[in-house]
Parts: structure tokens; C-alpha cells; sequence
């Protein structure tokens, strides 16, 4: 288990480095910061632990490309990544490279601080990731056949309306399936349900 309490912020910008590195420091979190993921990778990541912080958009490589290299050179931190211009296709591509969560600005604090509680303590341990997998697929077993074709279409990342006229429903009808997803699946946002998903997989 991941427990040092060490945060990494990786973010082009000055006030929101500063901001998270505030709030964190607060926490009781030992914080150091990156105005790039070139000065990160620059600086030696392999000695680093505990868990990253990272804008998707930043100039030069992106915080996408950077989980990549993570991954290429066998560097499992876990990630939280945050951005301002997030929508469900980065969020499935950034879980997909291994992120913990995927937070839009403005994000809420609580958020936050729970997903970097949870990366801090992402456990490696396969019977732990069963449990979890055993418990998706329960609820998986309880979704209805259109409430399945409906969340197959959010993970997706198709909009409502687009969903109503691939399932040929109308937009009320999508919404109330959507609800209904969310809470068998147990899951407070789309994010969360791509996640799970993604993790079954």
C-alpha cells in the first residue's frame, strides 16, 4: 500500500500549483510542484512516491502523454487528474492510462482530497481487485437489458439525445435510465461509472 502522504502537482499553472499545493500542505501532505511534465521526467520520477496531481492540458507534453511514459518506463504512481477542459473521452483515456480520478475545474475540494486519499492508498493486491470486480458485476446483473444499452452509450460518452435517437426513446425516458444506472451502479458521477467499468474490463 501507498501511504506516504507525498503529493507531486504538475500544472502549467503558477496560481493553481500554488493553490493545490496550499490546500494539500494544510492536509498534513508533503507537497512538491512542476510547471511541466518535461521538468518532471527532467528531475527523475523513479524515486518519487506517493501520488501525482496532473493538468491534461499543458504545452509541450501533455499530462496524457506523461501517464504514458510512466507506464513505458514501469512507473506505477497513482494519478488524479485534473482539467479544465475535460470531457468523457479524455477521462476514458486518462483512467485507461491508470489515473485514480478525473476532476474538472472548477473541482470541488472534498473530491479532491478523497481522490487523493484513495491514490495514496491504492492497494496492489489482486484478491482486493477481485472483491471489487465480484461487486461490479453484481451490479452489472441488476441493470435492466435497455438500462445496459443506455450506460454502454454513456461510457460512450454520447450525449442524451444522441442516446434517445440510437435507442430509438425519447430524451425523458434516456434520463430516467441514466438515474437509474447511476444509482445501481453505486456511482456519484460519470467519471466513477467509466472507472468501474474500465476496471472490469
Amino acid at each position: 500500500m501507498i501511504d506516504t502522504g507525498f503529493v507531486t502537482i504538475i500544472d502549467d499553472d503558477q496560481a493553481m500549483r500554488e493553490s493545490l499545493a496550499t490546500l494539500l500542505r494544510a492536509e498534513g501532505h508533503v507537497t512538491q510542484s512542476y510547471d511541466s511534465a518535461e521538468s518532471f521526467l527532467a528531475d527523475g520520477p523513479e524515486s518519487v512516491s506517493g501520488c501525482l496531481i496532473l493538468d491534461i492540458q499543458m504545452p509541450g507534453m501533455s499530462g496524457l502523454d506523461l501517464q504514458r511514459e510512466l507506464q513505458a518506463r514501469a512507473i506505477a504512481l497513482p494519478v488524479v487528474v485534473i482539467t479544465g477542459q475535460g470531457d468523457v473521452p479524455k477521462a476514458v483515456a486518462a483512467l485507461k492510462a491508470g489515473a485514480v480520478d478525473f476532476l474538472e475545474k472548477p473541482y470541488e475540494i472534498d473530491a479532491l482530497l478523497r481522490a487523493v486519499r484513495e491514490a495514496l492508498n491504492r492497494e496492489d493486491g489482486g484478491d482486493r481487485l477481485d472483491e471489487k470486480s465480484r461487486h461490479t458485476q453484481s451490479r452489472l446483473a441488476s441493470l435492466s437489458r435497455r438500462e445496459r444499452e443506455v450506460m454502454d452509450l454513456m461510457v460512450k460518452g454520447h450525449p442524451n439525445k444522441l442516446i434517445a435517437s440510437t435507442l430509438g426513446i425519447s430524451p425523458r425516458t434516456v434520463e430516467n435510465h441514466r438515474a437509474s444506472v447511476m444509482d445501481k451502479m453505486q456511482c456519484a458521477n460519470l467519471s466513477t461509472l467509466i472507472h468501474l467499468i474500465l476496471r472490469l474490463n
